[in-house]
């Protein structure tokens, strides 16, 4: 069965390469940062943990500004010339080439704002990082457009590596909280000097920009969403690091990250597999909504029951992964666990609207988040870090809703089609949950690690039983998915 409902069989054995090149080497190099970023998070202290999400609120709001959404836009259009490709290439250098002067220039404000002058320091430092963006996003773009992932693929599993070998070099050498700004300075410009290699596509860069009307307005929504996403994704962090302290605060994010793993680091790269095959099948409605439906069912299916393992599992995850100074964090995790399928669910419609050419479906969208989150996160500081907790729970849940009202229409798709997509994954989810919970109970005392094990493998067992028993041919579908090996490679880019 094609991957894609409708799509020509070409497209679909492309897209089948792609998705197994970009989530499998996703895996393994996820794989090798985990395992570098327990390790760290055991040797650093929360107060570093807090420290660093400071600086990442000035770095995610300027990199809304970095142009990567004109460079998506290269993927987007159906046709391209080598004058369009130089044109976004200058875009991206001035862009970034400002940005890096404007949080230079702005590191000692922010340092004030927090309250903290360390964060001066560690923000002038990580300026350099916006110099490597051009250098990833063009090549980045010029190969998703040919939905070749591979290339793309070994490039970051080679970044990663690198990057967590140095986070595990400065941890053990003592660098405190300068330790989380060496590692992404090595991934990322190792990454920059990959891509221009595997791309093959190093042009020089025009700075004239007629005749680039269509690629800037179209990159110019691309980062208007993101900047509604800043507000989203950030407003915790920007209001609660005056009234938390750098310890709570590091507990908050660190617990964060922990359950965000699947949403922000798997997600993100089947949606630009999704992007590239959506934008080449703009022109055949009928086939999109076959493709969302399907693309959302087996991500869903996967998705769910990490979170709801994750919620039941808390105590021995955190105790297990990051060690018993981080104890604070476990009644929260289960709260931000439940809003992440949510958030998950909320970020796959994007890709198919864009492809699409309706940006501005992700552009209210954007909006309507920028209203409901930070709202949320104002009336849950008054009860710390569980109230931001539950802010995240209450408000991705609203947004989630408004952004399916928004974009199913557009899409083709109705709201009963997507419950119908994610309910036999939801089903099996739940009862799996409710199971794990029973025989936690029921187990004796054992030590963090066993009892973390002995739920895990409970839980996955009874998912797959329940899944076989329930929605048979869902995993059969899933599993033809996994058996379809890539036969050939996507054509090089340029």
């Amino acid at each position: 069965m094609d991957p894609l409902s409708g799509a020509p069989a070409a497209l679909g054995e492309r897209v089948k390469g792609a998705v197994m090149w970009r989530s499998g080497s996703q895996v393994v190099a996820q794989l090798v940062t985990w395992g570098s970023t327990f390790l760290v998070i055991r040797l650093l202290d929360p107060s570093d943990y807090g420290l660093f999400a400071m600086t990442q609120v000035v770095l995610v709001l300027l990199n809304l500004m970095n142009g990567w959404g004109f460079a998506s836009a290269l993927v987007q259009r159906e046709r391209i010339d080598r004058e369009q490709i130089r044109q976004v290439f200058g875009l991206l250098i001035l862009l970034n080439t400002a940005l890096a002067a404007i949080q230079f220039a702005m590191a000692p404000i922010a340092a004030a704002y927090f309250r903290h002058p360390e964060v001066a320091d560690l923000l002038r430092v990580q300026a350099v990082l916006y110099f490597s963006t051009p250098l990833i996003a063009l090549p980045s773009a010029l190969l998703g457009r040919e939905i070749d992932f591979r290339r793309q693929a070994l490039v970051n599993l080679v970044s990663a590596m690198l990057g967590a070998g140095t986070a595990l070099a400065c941890a053990y050498a003592g660098w405190g909280v300068w330790t989380l700004v060496a590692a992404p300075l090595v991934l990322w410009w190792s990454r920059a000097i990959g891509m221009t290699i595997a791309a093959r596509t190093l042009v020089k860069p025009s700075f004239r920009f007629k005749g680039a009307g269509p690629l800037l307005r179209y990159g110019s929504a691309m980062v208007a969403v993101q900047f509604f996403w800043f507000f989203q994704s950030q407003a915790d962090v920007f209001i609660g690091a005056r009234v938390l302290g750098a310890h709570e605060l590091g507990v908050y994010t660190t617990a964060l990250f922990l359950t965000q793993i699947l949403a922000a680091k798997f997600v993100p790269p089947l949606n630009d597999v999704a992007f590239a095959a959506y934008s080449r099948m703009q022109d055949r409605r009928d086939a999109m909504g076959g493709a969302f439906l399907k693309s959302v069912r087996l991500i869903m299916l996967i998705a769910l029951p990490f979170y709801f393992g994750l919620a039941v599992t808390a105590e021995p995850l955190v105790l297990t992964a990051l060690g018993g100074k981080w104890a604070e964090a476990v009644p929260i995790v289960p709260i931000l666990a439940m809003a992440m399928p949510f958030m998950t669910l909320q970020i796959l419609f994007a890709p198919a609207t864009n492809a699409l050419g309706r940006p501005g479906v992700a552009l209210r969208a954007g909006a309507t988040g920028a209203v409901i989150l930070p709202g949320a996160f104002l009336i849950g500081l008054s009860w710390g870090i569980a109230g931001l907790s539950w802010a995240w729970l209450g408000g991705m849940a609203l947004l989630c809703a408004a952004t399916a009202a928004m974009s199913l229409p557009a899409i083709g798709v109705t709201g009963r089609a997507l419950a119908a997509s994610l309910a036999p994954g939801l089903l099996a989810s739940a009862a799996m949950a409710g199971l794990v919970a029973a025989l936690d109970a029921l187990l004796p005392p054992l030590g963090p690690p066993a009892r973390l094990l002995a739920l895990v493998a409970f839980g996955a067992g009874v998912y797959v039983a329940l899944l076989f028993a329930l929605a048979r041919p869902l995993v059969e579908e899933a599993l033809a998915l996994v058996r379809a090996a890539p036969r050939g490679e996507a054509a090089p880019a340029g």
